[in-house]
């Protein structure tokens, strides 16, 4: 019997753990306009809230990547779920602004301590052919949140503005028990106790990135970056983009980058684990930059609701290959007593993105409105380059994943 199927009532509760936390990023999108009037504060304001989860998941990631390392994922994946649960409660509560930031900052902390301790589960319980599948029922459960998170909360706050919080409080707190029983651990103690000496706790966030790049997985930290990068500016400007270009209503809107998530989270379940055996990372991480660039150029040119509709139906669907592809890619490159490290790595290099991204889209737009595509296009043929050179060098090494 394989890993996976020895492990699937793991994988499961991984999959609703990893679901719960990006649903609950989700709830907020549809509410916050009424937080807004309520609390009175600005579309900036707004903006400086998405940056706070990202920057405190962005410096506890590597730290809790490597936590998972030495005391056990299951530890560290229940941590996340309580500390997911406190903010989601004390969103629902707060009654000014800076409660709000300290519930995002609460969040990035949650989601940075269960993200990366999921992935570093999933690859301590599979084997390197099951991997890519294991990758991509989480990143399809990640992405399923997503698509779910607005419109729960839209549902939901018909009884209540403040409900889809509490509610999403109430689930993480009831799948943190649920964990904490059922769950069971995927490394042993002597493996736990043999990190205690091998790894440094006062390594600093800066002396963790530093040493990535020294690492044979470093090229693929980079595409992670840029995947981040280039989606956070593609969802952050496409709203103000159609609208401005086309006309497109919010309905429009809502339903063009629904089919484009719900596709790619079909393709991650039933098609992911067949490309990535057949083609191997390295092709299928290149095919995936070059047409992900292409068709957000493409974009530009592009008129009428149903070309609009399929552009980005190919782009999303890049993106959803793209990140299981890089995760399964990292994972199989590092060293069994570095998966927590390097799945930290991941989620620290993709906060960066979402930060850099948002920023970079918000200020491209205003000086055009067709720059930030243009920016996010050339950033990823770039990278499409140089994932060419990586893979010839990976080749030379001897690290070409079959």
């Amino acid at each position: 019997m394989s890993l996976l199927l020895r492990n699937r009532g793991a994988m499961l509760l991984l999959m609703l753990n990893i679901f719960l936390a990006f649903t609950g990023i989700g709830l907020v999108v549809p509410i916050m306009p009424t937080y807004m009037n309520e609390l009175h504060i600005g579309g900036s304001v707004v903006g400086l809230l998405v940056a706070a989860f990202s920057v405190t998941q962005l410096i506890v990631s590597p730290f809790a990547g490597r936590l998972s390392d030495r005391m056990g994922r299951k530890k560290i994946i229940v941590a996340g779920l309580i500390v997911f649960s406190l903010s989601e409660l004390l969103f629902g509560l707060a009654n000014a602004p800076w409660l709000l930031f300290v519930s995002r900052m609460l969040g990035g902390v949650g989601a940075a301590l269960i993200m990366p301790a999921v992935m570093a589960y999933v690859a301590d319980t599979t084997s390197t052919e099951e991997r890519a599948k294991g990758m991509g029922l989480i990143n399809a459960a990640i992405t399923t949140g997503f698509i779910i998170g607005p419109g729960i909360g839209g549902y939901l706050a018909e009884f209540g503005i403040r409900v889809p919080f509490f509610a999403a409080a109430a689930a993480a707190a009831l799948v943190a028990v649920i964990s904490t029983f059922v769950l069971p651990e995927s490394r042993t103690a002597a493996q736990r106790e043999a990190l205690k000496t091998a790894q440094n706790d006062k390594e600093s966030l800066v002396s963790q990135l530093v040493r990535s790049y020294r690492e044979p997985y470093f090229f693929g930290l980079v595409i992670v970056f840029v995947l981040s990068f280039g989606l956070a500016n593609y969802e952050t400007v496409f709203g103000l983009f159609v609208d401005h270009k086309f006309g497109f209503t919010p309905k429009d809107i809502a339903f063009v980058l629904t089919f484009g998530s719900i596709s790619g989270a079909v393709i991650q379940v039933t098609a992911f684990s067949w490309i990535l055996n057949r083609f191997g990372e390295n092709k299928v991480i290149s095919f995936s930059l070059l047409i992900a660039g292409l068709f957000i150029f493409l974009t530009l040119f592009v008129h009428g609701y149903w070309a609009i509709v399929a552009v980005t139906f190919i782009v999303f669907l890049s993106m959803d290959i793209l990140r299981p592809a890089v995760g399964t890619q990292l994972s199989k490159l590092a060293v069994e007593s570095q998966q927590g490290f390097v799945m930290g790595m991941n989620s620290a290099y993709t906060s960066l993105g979402n930060i850099a991204g948002p920023i970079v889209a918000g200020v491209l737009f205003d000086l055009d409105i067709n720059f930030p595509y243009a920016v996010a296009a050339l950033v990823l043929v770039l990278c499409f380059g140089l994932s060419l050179a990586s893979a010839k060098r990976m080749n030379r090494r001897g690290l070409q994943m079959k």
